[in-house]
């Protein structure tokens, strides 16, 4: 199974090498594809001398991963963020997840990297959520078959919870479940915000998702 990875970046060149030297400690991929929203940092310049193709995208996350997914080439497609770093032999589990029957998608366990106390205990609630409601955050490494993905209309164009509205499609096409392996992801959202902030603003706005508020609202809402 050849696997896609198309990473959505503006401005992280602070993050995007690490996060590439992990993925090659991953397993083999069919290409990595940086999908930018307009950086000025040398984002662009870094991604390219590590061989990755560039392309040029909307800002905001959903519309650089759709438009990421409408280029590759894989049988898989790899959704990955440039501050999670995959773990050594991450792409065999995650083959394995798509092999098994009835799958078309799913996502790795998450730990954070340097957590506050507070924000410990995130394996498991990466279990509970994928347990209880077929769902995964994007910082956990989406994946999903190409061929399933093209046929429920690509990743939702959408401003914010593109990962919700992604899963919501997808769990009508068969099942989605946890690789076993675990991603690392920075804490830096968390630290920039304040915790508890940060954990309160994404429980309002994902209630207020499944209560049908209109997107543009939620982005006003998530960067107020």
């Amino acid at each position: 199974m050849r696997v896609s990875v198309v990473i959505p970046t503006l401005n992280e060149s602070s993050e995007l090498s690490e996060t590439l030297a992990h993925l090659r400690l991953a397993g083999p991929v069919a290409e990595v594809i940086v999908a930018d929203g307009g950086s000025r940092d040398g984002t662009v310049d870094l991604a390219r001398a590590a061989g990755c193709r560039v392309i040029a995208a909307p800002r905001g996350r959903g519309f650089q991963l759709r438009a990421g997914a409408q280029a590759a080439t894989g049988d898989a497609i790899l959704f990955l963020h440039a501050d999670t770093w995959l773990p050594a032999g991450g792409m065999n589990a995650l083959i394995e997840t798509l092999q098994r029957p009835g799958v078309v998608g799913g996502a790795f366990a998450k730990a954070f990297r340097n957590p506050h106390w507070l924000m410990t205990g995130s394996r498991w609630k990466c279990r509970v959520r994928m347990h209880l409601w077929r769902f995964a955050y994007g910082d956990q490494g989406v994946f999903v078959l190409r061929s399933v993905l093209e046929r429920i209309g690509g990743v939702p164009s959408v401003p914010l919870m593109e990962e919700h509205e992604l899963f919501r499609r997808l769990v009508l096409e068969g099942n989605v479940e946890l690789a076993n392996a675990t991603v690392l992801t920075s804490a830096r959202r968390f630290r920039a915000s304040g915790i508890l902030t940060t954990y309160l603003r994404m429980i309002l706005i994902e209630t207020a998702w499944r209560l049908g508020v209109a997107p543009s609202a939620l982005v006003r809402a998530y960067r107020s």
